[in-house]
C-alpha cells in the first residue's frame, strides 16, 4: 500500500463542512460519504470459493489488497479474521512507517482503536451490572458521584440510555484544544466530565445519537461502580484475563515504541495525547492480535482461550441484540455495537453487529456475525474508506446472504394528503449542520434534499419508510398523535436520526408574500429565532459585524472556543466567544491596530469574504473568472463575492443582468433579511451550485464548436 492524498469529503461547498472539517480532531463515528461505494473487484481464482476457510480468507485478502484502489486508501493495514475459534487469517499491508519503509506487522505494530475502544468500555460495563454493581435501569445520577445536570423530562437517563446513544443529551464533542495539551495539564476523568457535563434537550430513549460523551461517562461510572480507576479496571478485567499484552489507554513506553506512524493526507500526524488522557469513549491501543482474543471470546459466548468466563453468555446475547429502530431494517445499536453503516435495508442486516472509529490517523472496524461465529477487525493507519471496501466485498463473497435486499411486504399506501406530515426540515441531532428537506412531489412522492446527496425522488415502500432510485432508504419516527418527529437516512449518516423542526410561528413585521420570508421562517422552524410570533424580526436592521459571526458559527455548530480573545475590542463582547472562535479557524482577522471593530455593520463584500476564507482554497481563483460581476466591489473581496454568487448564497437582492452579470451590491451593509438568506442557503442548499462553478471550469476548457 502506498501513501497518497485519498479522501475528500463528497461535498465541502457549505461553509459549515469546512469549518468543521477542521474539528476531526474528535472520536467520529463512521464516514457516510463511503458508504454508497462500490466494493472493490476481487479477481484471483479463489473468489469462486464462498467456504469461509483459511485458505479461502487469505487468498480474498490477497486479493483485496492487491487492487491498486484499496492500495491508495492507507499508508498501511492490519487485518485479522476468526472463525469457530480459530485465527483464520491474519495479514499486515503497506507501511506502518513509510519514511522507513517498516512493513505492517499485525501481532506487533500498536494502532489506535478510536472508537472501538466504545466496545471494551460496554464490556466493563456490562460485568459489573452482572455483578450487581450497576442497573442498566437506573438513573445515571445514582453513579455520578455529585456531577449534575439538567433534565426538563420526566424520564431520566439510564444507564441502558448511555449504552444505546439514546441519553437525549446535546452534543458535546471533544473540542480541538482538547488534543496536544501542554505538560501538567491533564484533567481527572471527573474534572473532565464535571466540566463538560452537557444537559439534556431530547426525552431520554426516544431518539438514536451518536454519543461519543455518553462513553466517556461510561467509563466514569465504571469507575465509580468498581472503585478503582478507569485504565485500572480494564487491565485487570478485560485485558488481563484475554491476554491481552498489547493494550493499553496511554502512548507511552512500549506501546509507543511499536505504535505505527499515523497520516492524514501527505502529511504524518505527531504522537498526541489529549487532556482527558484515558478515554474511554476512544483512547484505546493494541494490535489486531489482541482483538482477535476479544472477539474469539465473544462469540465464544464469553469465554476466553483459558476456559475464564469474561462476560455470561446471557450478557453477550444481549450485547448482540438491537435496542431501537425507526425500522426494522433499519437498527440502531446494541449494548456496544451499532449497525452496519454498509448495506443498510439488507434483510439479515440485523444478524450482524459492528463498530467502527475514526481519530486523526487511525481508521478502524470490528464486524461480527454470531450466528456464524465470525469476526473481522481492519484498523489502518490514515482516515478513509478503506473499511467500508473490506466490509462490503467480505459480505459479498462469503455471507451474501446479509448483504441481499430485503422483500418488503405489500402494504397501503398514503394518500396525498397524508404524506404532507412528512414534510419540513430535519436537523441532524450530531452533526447539527447538516439539514435534510422533505417536501412534497409528483405523482404521489416525496422529494428528499440534503448537502451530500443533492435533491432525490422518494417512493414509499412501507409504514413511515421510503426508498429512492438507488434503493436508498429513508425512515420517519411517527409519534402515536400521528406527528412525524424524526427521520433516520442512513447514507448521510447512519450514527444518529435528524430532528424534524417545529412549525414556524412568524413574526409580526414578515407577512407571507415577503420577499425573504421562507428563509426566515425555515431558521425559526431549525431554532436559530425564537419562535414566537409575537416578536417583531425587524428586517431590514443592519447587521454588525460579531452578530453575523455569531450566527455563522451557530449554523455551523462549531463549538465556541474557551480562549481568551485576541482581537482587542472583543474582550467582553456578548459575541465574544464567536468571534475568538471565527479567529482561531482563519475566518477573520483584525485590522493593523489589532481590532475587529465588532459593533460595526458589516458590509455585504465582507459577509462574502468570511465564507470565502471558510472555503480553505476549496475553488482556486482562476475558477472564479468566469464569473462577471458589475456594480462597484473592491478588489480584495471580487473572488469572495464571486464565490458567493456562483454558489448562489444570497436571497432575490442580487440582480442578474441577460449577459449573466451579477450586481451584489458589495459595498452596502448587509440586513438581516438578507444574512436569514446565506445562512438558510448554507443549511439547505444542495450540491448545484458547487457544479456551476465546475461546469462554467470546464466549458472554459473545452473548445468552441
Amino acid at each position: 500500500m502506498k501513501k497518497t492524498n485519498i479522501w475528500r469529503a463528497a461535498s465541502v461547498k457549505w461553509t459549515k463542512a469546512v469549518m468543521a472539517s477542521a474539528l476531526a480532531l474528535t472520536l467520529l463515528p463512521p464516514a457516510l460519504s463511503y458508504a454508497a461505494q462500490e466494493p472493490a473487484a476481487v479477481s484471483s481464482p479463489a473468489a469462486r470459493d464462498t467456504a469461509l476457510t483459511a485458505s479461502s480468507v487469505t487468498a480474498f485478502l490477497e486479493g483485496f489488497f492487491a487492487e491498486e484502489a484499496i492500495q491508495e486508501l492507507a499508508p498501511g493495514a492490519a487485518v485479522v479474521v476468526v472463525k469457530d475459534g480459530q485465527v483464520l487469517a491474519q495479514k499486515g499491508y503497506g507501511y506502518a512507517d513509510v519514511e522507513s519503509k517498516r512493513p505492517v506487522d499485525p501481532k506487533k505494530d500498536v494502532f489506535r482503536m478510536a472508537s472501538v475502544s466504545k466496545t471494551f468500555t460496554a464490556a466493563a460495563v456490562m460485568q459489573l451490572v452482572e455483578q450487581g454493581k450497576l442497573s442498566l435501569d437506573a438513573d445515571i445520577r445514582t453513579y455520578l458521584g455529585g456531577v449534575t445536570f439538567e433534565n426538563p423530562f420526566a424520564e431520566p437517563v439510564t444507564v441502558a440510555d448511555l449504552l444505546t446513544h439514546r441519553s437525549g443529551f446535546k452534543i458535546q464533542d471533544a473540542r480541538q484544544e482538547d488534543l496536544d495539551p501542554k505538560p501538567n495539564t491533564d484533567l481527572s476523568m471527573k474534572e473532565y466530565v464535571t466540566k463538560y457535563m452537557p444537559d439534556v434537550v431530547r426525552e431520554p430513549g426516544t431518539a438514536y445519537m451518536y454519543d461519543n460523551f455518553a462513553f466517556l461517562l461510561l467509563g466514569y461510572i465504571v469507575q465509580q461502580a468498581s472503585g478503582v480507576p478507569y485504565e485500572q479496571y480494564m487491565e485487570q478485567n478485560i485485558f488481563a484475563p484475554l491476554d491481552m499484552k498489547s493494550s493499553g489507554f496511554q502512548l507511552k513506553g512500549d506501546l509507543l515504541k511499536r505504535s505505527v506512524t499515523g497520516y492524514a493526507a501527505e502529511e504524518t500526524v505527531k504522537p498526541y495525547a489529549v487532556s482527558q488522557s484515558f478515554m474511554p469513549q476512544g483512547g484505546m491501543l493494541s494490535t489486531t492480535e489482541d482483538i482477535a482474543k476479544f472477539m474469539t471470546a465473544f462469540l465464544n459466548e464469553g469465554k476466553t482461550a483459558s476456559g475464564m468466563q469474561l462476560l455470561k453468555a446471557d450478557t453477550v446475547a444481549a450485547m448482540s441484540e438491537y435496542r431501537s429502530a425507526i425500522h426494522p431494517l433499519l437498527p440502531d445499536a446494541t449494548y456496544g455495537f451499532e449497525a452496519p453503516s454498509q448495506l443498510p435495508g439488507a434483510g439479515s442486516s440485523s444478524k450482524v453487529i459492528t463498530k467502527a472509529g475514526d481519530v486523526p490517523g487511525a481508521s478502524s472496524l470490528m464486524f461480527l456475525i454470531p450466528e456464524q461465529d465470525t469476526g473481522v477487525f481492519v484498523v489502518y493507519n490514515q482516515n478513509g474508506a478503506l473499511r467500508e471496501q473490506l466490509y462490503a466485498a467480505f459480505i459479498a463473497r462469503f455471507f451474501p446472504q446479509y448483504g441481499a435486499e430485503a422483500k418488503l411486504p405489500a402494504f397501503t399506501a398514503e394518500a396525498p394528503e397524508q404524506l404532507e406530515r412528512y414534510a419540513g426540515l430535519y436537523k441532524d441531532l450530531r452533526v447539527e449542520s447538516v439539514v435534510s428537506k422533505v417536501g412534497p412531489g409528483s405523482r404521489g412522492r416525496m422529494v428528499i434534499s440534503d448537502p451530500l446527496t443533492g435533491e432525490r425522488a422518494l417512493r414509499q415502500v412501507g409504514p413511515g419508510l421510503f426508498m429512492d432510485a438507488n434503493k436508498m432508504l429513508v425512515a420517519f419516527k411517527t409519534e402515536a398523535d400521528g406527528s412525524v418527529s424524526y427521520l433516520k437516512e442512513p447514507y448521510l449518516n447512519p450514527m444518529g436520526y435528524e430532528q424534524k423542526g417545529q412549525v414556524p410561528a412568524g413574526f409580526n413585521d414578515i407577512k407571507s408574500t415577503h420577499p425573504y420570508a421562507s428563509y426566515i421562517l425555515d431558521l425559526q422552524s431549525l431554532g436559530y429565532y425564537p419562535n414566537d410570533p409575537n416578536l417583531s424580526f425587524g428586517p431590514d436592521e443592519a447587521v454588525t459585524r460579531a452578530e453575523y459571526v455569531d450566527m455563522l458559527m451557530r449554523t455551523s455548530a462549531i463549538p465556541l472556543s474557551e480562549k481568551a480573545p485576541q482581537l482587542k475590542d472583543v474582550k467582553g463582547h456578548p459575541y465574544a466567544a464567536a468571534v475568538q472562535t471565527a479567529y482561531e479557524y482563519g475566518l477573520i482577522s483584525g485590522n493593523a491596530k489589532g481590532l475587529f471593530e465588532p459593533d460595526r455593520p458589516i458590509t455585504r463584500q465582507e459577509a462574502a469574504l468570511i465564507i470565502y476564507n471558510s472555503m480553505g482554497g476549496l475553488y482556486p481563483d482562476e475558477l472564479l473568472e468566469p464569473i462577471e460581476l458589475k456594480g462597484k466591489t473592491d478588489k480584495w473581496a471580487e473572488s469572495a463575492v464571486k464565490l458567493l454568487v456562483a454558489l448562489g448564497y444570497h436571497g432575490p437582492e442580487v440582480k442578474i443582468d441577460a449577459s449573466g452579470a451579477a450586481d451584489f451590491q458589495s459595498r452596502k451593509v448587509l440586513t438581516r433579511a438578507e444574512n436569514a438568506a446565506i445562512n438558510d442557503l448554507l443549511l439547505t442548499s444542495t450540491v448545484t451550485g458547487a457544479a456551476k462553478i465546475d461546469d462554467q471550469a470546464q466549458a472554459e476548457k473545452e473548445p468552441a464548436a
